[in-house]
């Protein structure tokens, strides 16, 4: 599975909503189909089954958040709910680091970097919708170990 041919994949009923034209959006629901196989391994695992039952609510609720805030009519609720999405994001970050003993350090080291670049972009969001001003310092958010086109193209899965 790739972002390209994933996207060919999306039902047209989504990829024609204007809602579509936002990349986080867009990365964000790619992110869900990516942690349905990722899932799939913590949950042969006993130990690590409500992990899984976490960490696919946190990244599915990245996208739904994002979709709910881009319906609504002012700047300052459309940034509520890009804000939730973006703990959201973080939130999975979490989840996937803490499951990197049952899926593997590379395909966590993926994820993170795939959960960095959505905080990045939600980042840009919020600051936008809330014109400029955003509640966290100055960081710097970059994918440390793969370059932006490899991060959807090459996505690595836990072996079986």
């Amino acid at each position: 599975m790739n972002f390209s041919g994933w996207q060919d994949q999306v039902p047209s009923s989504i990829r024609e909503d204007t809602l579509w034209d936002v990349e986080a959006y867009r990365l964000s629901l790619f992110a869900s189909d990516v942690c349905w196989q990722d899932i799939r391994k913590l949950h042969e695992n006993a130990h690590t089954r409500s992990l899984a039952d976490q960490l696919y609510r946190a990244v599915g609720s990245i996208s739904s958040n994002i979709a709910e805030g881009y319906s609504r009519g002012t700047g300052k609720d459309r940034a509520r709910f890009y804000e939730y999405a973006l703990g959201s994001a973080r939130e999975s970050r979490d989840w996937y680091y803490k499951s990197r003993f049952v899926i593997g350090e590379d395909v966590v080291a993926h994820r993170l970097d795939f959960m960095t670049q959505i905080i990045r972009l939600l980042l840009v969001m919020v600051s936008d919708q809330r014109g400029g001003e955003i509640r966290e310092p100055d960081s710097k958010y970059r994918a440390s170990e793969y370059s932006e086109t490899d991060l959807f193209e090459e996505i690595p899965f836990a072996s079986e």
